[in-house]
Formats: C-alpha cells, structure tokens, sequence
C-alpha cells in the first residue's frame, strides 16, 4: 500500500514537471538523433471537452454551496477537490504531449504520460506492424504475455518480441509480456523509423 501511494506521488510530481515542460515545449526523454511519436493527439478533444465541462461543473457548484448556506469549510473543500481534478486532467494533457514514443538506434520506448514507461531493446524485436484495434478493455492491460498501451481504448501498432521483457505497471506490478499493442497518431512512420535501425537475419 505504502509503495502504490509513493508511485502515486510520483506521478502526480512527474506531472506537475510535465506541465513546466510543456509551457516551454521540451520534450522529455527525447535524446539527440531520436525520433519521437506522439499520441497525444487522439485525446486532445475529448480532455478539452473534460476540462471545459469541469470548469463549469466547478463555479456552479460553488455557486450552489454558497446559495444553500453550506458551512465554509465544507464548501472549501469540495472547491479544491473540484480543482485538483482540473490539475489532474491538464498535468494528463501535458504529460501526454511531452513524453512521446521515442525510437533510437539502441531501443524503443513506448510510454503513456507519467504512468507509463517500458524500454524494449531493438534486438528484441523480431516484427512490427500496423493494425487497428477499438476493443481495448484499459488504458495498460497484461494478458497472455500480451501488453496493450492504450489511448482512448484503442491500439494501433504491435510489436512481436523473440522472449519476454519484463514491464512495470502503473501501480508496479510487474509482468513478462511477448508481444506489445500501442497507439501512436502517425502510426506508419514508427515502423519507418525501426525497421532501418532493427538487425535483419541473412
């Protein structure tokens, strides 16, 4: 329990970081030579459409308290519950545009924002392709050594490995995983950019 809350403190440090980033638009993790893929733009719209419908839900909800004569520390309370959450949902926005896929010449790195991070050496993976798939149950998901890296349910890449490669998850919980499923906005120029650096059987 302890460790979880300190990952969970984590992340939400890791996010607040993500947003300084964002402000001067610097990506994390990206090194000299690399090339990175975003995905953050397939849940652009809908977390604007989150964050506009929490701003309204948090003035009129403070309307409210203060029109029913609620006592002052009940309605403080409910005000900065109802702000972390927009915290929450922009350090999401921001973490997810500055921490990209990211391909070098010695690894593939597939992240989701600040929950997620797995580092899969190139001379582990025997193929990638592309394919679409809409029924992703969770945003990081472990099943039969396969490992889905979801945005808004959705994949569109896979990569198959020659063994497993342990992951951590979000909570750190830990998996051996064979095959990973993820989503990137421009999906064909992620195997454009591995498949020069991959080592090819003669």
């Amino acid at each position: 329990m302890v460790r979880a809350a300190l990952r969970v403190l984590g992340f939400e440090l890791k996010g607040l970081a993500s947003i300084a980033l964002w402000i001067v638009r610097r990506p994390h993790g990206v090194p000299p030579g690399a090339s990175a893929f975003s995905y953050a733009k397939e849940q652009a719209f809908m977390l604007t459409l989150m964050l506009f419908a929490m701003a309204i839900e948090t003035v009129v909800v403070d309307l409210l308290l203060v029109a029913l004569g609620v006592p002052g520390w009940l309605r403080y309370a409910v005000l900065v519950a109802d702000l972390y959450g927009l915290l929450f949902a922009v350090m999401l926005a921001a973490a997810s545009a500055n921490r990209p896929h990211v391909v070098t010449d010695g690894e593939l790195r597939i992240r989701y924002a600040a929950y997620f991070d797995v580092r899969v050496p190139l001379d582990r993976i025997v193929s990638v392709r592309t394919g679409r798939n809409l029924n992703e149950e969770s945003m990081i998901s472990v099943a039969d050594g396969r490992l889905a890296v979801a945005v808004g349910s959705q994949t569109n890449l896979t990569v198959e490995l020659d063994g497993p490669v342990t992951v951590v998850r979000p909570l750190g919980r830990r998996a051996e995983v064979t095959s990973i499923r993820f989503f990137a906005d421009d999906p064909e120029a992620v195997p454009a950019a591995l498949r020069p650096r991959l080592t090819v059987p003669s």
